[in-house]
């Protein structure tokens, strides 16, 4: 990893790139630093702290933040005493471990590389900009960043919200949305597409500091577009905070507030007084977007981001240069994730000759053996303010004090940052643990780099007990913080007892069966099988229908003009032309079982007498089963020649029929979404409804169309669109789900009837043409559910591990998600979710093996009585009946078990157990929060 570097030229092709770079020094010798802070405790010069949005002041030898990595301090040329006027060096002295060196020079190194992936983030919004809405003049007006560092526990102010001008606590909030986006007087007209989520955080954030606070946020449109997003709206609403859809003019000082002016569709014009005032700011191109394009070849957008296109949305002009992240467009966390993934296997792809070449393999120093005396270390994490603000942290961990087996015991801000991370390591170490318990968040995200570290101090990773404080306590108890500190001090104390009872497990791997299967044809799935090609690996292609193609084959253009059949048609083509490729149609799969690594499905293909059979045996599994439209009752569709839906709209224009763009049209989005039958946001309605309107002013420019809509959700670039199709004369209307439009017959004619806020009205037209933005729903998840054990959400989409760590693996390991089965979403975006899913997939099969989770049951022969109760109950297929000395037994097959308990619980003859969970290590905690309880009850 080169940090504090800049490119400074490319050369040569893809395979066989040489990158020139420009390394500026650190003055700090990263290896011997140890974090310790000293040597920002002496400096005597002030530095204004940039990653604290200039918040506060720091010193020019510092650390960003706990979690930087590498967990180094460096030193700011522009403001060291030493490097600016060549005195002072007070920190080389203090420094314990001779770390800094002002000798250190810049480099220039020259790498011999394959590919590039460009990912260099966002811009900021010019503050010219800002200037229009009082920022600079006034100091109770600040940006979304300045306030999201002002709520964030490690912060310049801890957390505490309150207003720069005088310090007081604000009682009321406003937020402006689409500052610096959808605003042609900075030339930005996109959609930055993240900030109607990261505002309705940071409110939500507010509330849980003051829930006394009144917090408006003023938009346009709310553009909670992507999975699960308008539930998120839904609870700040729940909070109280208010949504109102206006346009801000003005931000004038108001006696010791701020004066906010703003106009409704209605026109009237408002005035509100704020005690604070925060501008949610969208995401610019980088400042050096220009510099990078010209030293890389690539080309740049209007907007000065990396130029794609729909079909390649992660490849540039230059064969071997690869676009990721904000630097494509802007997007949010789990988009950027994904395309993370999917650029580094398409690295891969160009890279698989080179593959393990250049691997350092890492080494752990031997595992200590189990000692007969449990020392046991408790840490307690305050998590910024995830734990902190309710749960007293310093209580809980004084209260182990006196348990029997702990010998060490303390807090940290953030355990999980890499400086607490070696702390971890050196205390288990100095002070000789043999048993850890850390009490924190969330074991299914943070327990395996614990685990991680356990190993690298020579402790068996299964030596950990984790309790989850956050989700459990703070989180759950948040009006509770008394109620929140002693359940987690009996959390606590229950882990500590475990820990006593905690014995190493053995690591164990299994081989890799080095093939995927692909259960979905469209486009998803065949960009995946050939991301899967291109990285050396087979898979087995599945399509229950007659031919590939999916939804694909129902579009006709996409929304920025680019024509779908031929790249249809290309697209079979080369996934048919594959030999990695082996093309099922007409198939479904009927059973699958195994693990990750050796699955084995049975996959039924043809028709009536044809109907074969056959076995598949693959190591990955990635669904790609698509979906289609929903079929909303009360707009007449289906009953009503007139009412059609938006994809059979496009059919129409795509033909030749004369009449096929009529006189006057009318759109109603969100038919059958949001709350109306389905729950979610389709996230594709609103492009679709904009392209086809486009489509038919086009045709005939005096039809009159009316787009009837909630929220025009155009994020991105497909802004640009929508502001055409205003243009171009389509009317938008907005309409609230209370009061929708209302559609029926009367005697031949078709009506539709909605208000208009506008005008104030209700409105009654007889357009020759209704079209419904339907949602879309998925095609067969609950099946497949059953099969794989894999979980849905609630609209019965595929739950991925997490929404933005993991956004495309599924709890179940070895089965990855992509396109329309993990939720709506548009060509591009599925494309790179599929690359990203193969990416994914690829890496067990290129390591050849897999690590088999510890924590699996285990059946004491001796004790068993071999009644198969453990077999016929256990869902995943995990325990088998064996011939012992013409004895039946139980024995589990340990890569196929998933550490449920089932059989464990159920066993007559208590012959089964689990690994960490033990019956003795389970009884000792509830004998620790009973021990309690009755002394609870004694001193009562």
């Amino acid at each position: 990893m080169l940090t504090n570097a800049d490119l400074l030229a490319l050369e040569g092709k893809s395979g066989d790139f040489t990158a020139k770079i420009h390394q500026r020094p650190r003055y700090i010798d990263a290896d011997a630093c140890t974090a310790c802070g000293l040597c920002t405790q002496y400096c005597p010069r002030h530095h204004v702290d940039p990653y604290n949005e200039g918040l506060s002041i720091t010193r020019p030898i510092h650390i960003d933040y706990a979690q930087a990595v590498p967990a180094t301090y460096y030193i700011d040329p522009s403001s060291c005493l030493h490097l600016q006027y060549d005195t002072c060096q007070i920190c080389v002295p203090v420094c314990q471990s001779h770390a800094i060196n002002f000798n250190q020079k810049p480099k220039e190194i020259e790498l011999n590389i394959g590919a590039v992936i460009l990912s260099p983030g966002f811009g900021k919004i010019d503050r010219s900009t800002l200037e229009k809405y009082s920022y600079g003049k006034h100091p109770d007006v600040v940006t979304s960043f300045e306030f999201e560092r002002m709520t964030t526990a490690s912060g310049p102010f801890k957390g505490e919200v309150k207003c720069f001008s005088d310090g007081r606590h604000p009682k009321r909030i406003a937020f402006i949305q689409c500052v610096g986006s959808r605003d042609l007087g900075c030339d930005n007209g996109y959609c930055s597409s993240v900030c109607c989520m990261y505002a309705i955080k940071e409110a939500m954030v507010a509330k849980e500091h003051d829930p006394e606070v009144d917090i408006t946020i003023y938009y346009m449109d709310i553009r909670t577009q992507g999975k699960e997003f308008d539930k998120a709206q839904h609870r700040a609403e729940s909070m109280g905070i208010k949504f109102v859809r206006a346009k801000v003019g003005d931000i004038t000082p108001w006696e010791n507030r701020l004066q906010l002016t703003y106009s409704t569709l209605a026109g009237a014009h408002e005035f509100a007084p704020f005690d604070l005032v925060v501008l949610s700011v969208g995401l610019e191109s980088p400042r050096d977007a220009e510099g990078i394009a010209d030293i890389t070849g690539i080309e740049l957008n209007r907007y000065n981001f990396a130029k794609s296109e729909v079909f390649q949305p992660l490849a540039t002009k230059r064969e071997g240069v690869i676009v990721a992240g904000s630097f494509q467009g802007p997007k949010d966390i789990p988009e950027s994730v994904t395309q993370a993934s999917a650029a580094a296997g398409i690295a891969a792809g160009l890279l698989k000759k080179q593959r393990g070449q250049g691997i350092v393999h890492k080494n752990y120093p031997q595992e200590k053996t189990d000692a007969d005396e449990p020392r046991i270390g408790v840490f307690v994490c305050h998590c910024g303010i995830n734990i902190s603000s309710v749960v007293d942290v310093h209580r809980v961990e004084n209260s182990v004090a006196d348990m029997e087996g702990v010998v060490y015991h303390t807090d940290s801000l953030y355990s999980c940052s890499q400086d607490a991370v070696e702390t971890l390591k050196k205390t288990i170490i100095d002070h000789n643990l043999n048993r850890v318990v850390i009490a924190a968040c969330s074991p299914r995200t943070h327990e395996p780099l614990f685990q991680e570290t356990l190993k690298d101090a020579g402790l068996n990773p299964c030596l950990i007990e984790m309790v989850n404080i956050r989700d459990q306590c703070s989180w759950v108890h948040a009006g509770e913080p008394d109620a929140a500190t002693d359940k987690s001090q009996d959390l606590v104390r229950m882990a500590v007892a475990k820990a006593r009872k905690l014995k190493p497990l053995p690591e164990q791997t299994v081989p890799v069966t080095k093939r995927a299967l692909i259960i979905g044809g469209g486009i998803a799935g065949m960009v995946a099988a050939l991301t899967m090609a291109e990285q050396g690996f087979e898979s087995v292609l599945l399509e229950k229908g007659k031919s590939l193609g999916g939804n694909l084959g129902l579009l006709n253009h996409t929304l920025s003009r680019s024509e779908t059949a031929g790249y249809l048609k290309e697209l079979v083509a080369r996934v048919k032309k594959n030999k990695a490729i082996d093309v099922l149609t007409n198939a479904e799969i009927i059973h699958s079982s195994g693990f990750v690594g050796n699955f084995s499905s049975v996959i039924a293909t043809g028709t009536g007498k044809n109907k074969q059979e056959q076995t598949v045996d693959h190591g990955v599994v990635i669904l790609a089963t698509g979906g289609h439209e929903h079929r909303p009752d009360g707009y007449l569709l289906g009953s009503n020649s007139k009412v059609i839906t938006q994809q059979q709209l496009e059919k129409r224009l795509a033909g030749k029929a004369k009449n096929r763009a009529p006189g006057s049209v009318i759109m109603i989005q969100c038919a059958g979404s949001r709350g109306d039958d389905l729950n979610y946001c389709s996230k594709v309605c609103c492009n679709h409804a904009v392209k086809n309107a486009l489509q038919i002013k086009e045709i005939n420019p005096e039809s009159r169309v009316i787009v009837l809509y909630r929220d025009m959700r155009t994020y991105g670039y497909a802004e640009d669109a929508y502001r055409q199709a205003r243009l171009k004369g389509v009317i938008f209307i907005p309409y609230e789900l209370e009061n929708k439009p209302k559609v029926y017959e009367k005697g031949r004619r078709l009506h539709v009837g909605f208000f208009d806020p506008l005008m104030q009205e209700e409105l009654d037209l007889t357009p020759d043409l209704l079209v419904l933005s339907v949602g879309i729903v998925p095609d067969g998840t609950e099946d497949l559910s059953r099969m794989l054990k894999a979980p849905l959400t609630d609209d019965n989409f595929f739950l991925e591990a997490h929404v933005k760590l993991r956004p495309v693996e599924l709890p179940v390991d070895g089965v990855y998600v992509c396109g329309l089965a993990h939720g709506p979403k548009p060509v591009d975006e599925t494309i790179a979710q599929a690359q990203a899913a193969a990416a994914k997939a690829a890496i067990p099969l290129v390591k050849g093996a897999v690590s088999v989770d510890p924590i699996v049951s285990s059946v004491d022969e001796k004790t068993c009585i071999g009644c198969g109760l453990c077999v016929s109950l256990c869902p995943f297929g995990a325990i088998e009946m064996i011939k012992v000395e013409k004895k039946r037994k139980a024995r589990t097959i340990a890569a196929s078990c998933k550490a449920c308990g089932i059989c464990a619980s159920h066993c007559p003859t208590f012959a089964i157990s689990m690994g960490g969970f033990t019956n003795e290590q389970i009884t000792s905690q509830i004998e620790a929060f009973g021990a309690a309880t009755v002394k609870e009850t004694v001193e009562v």
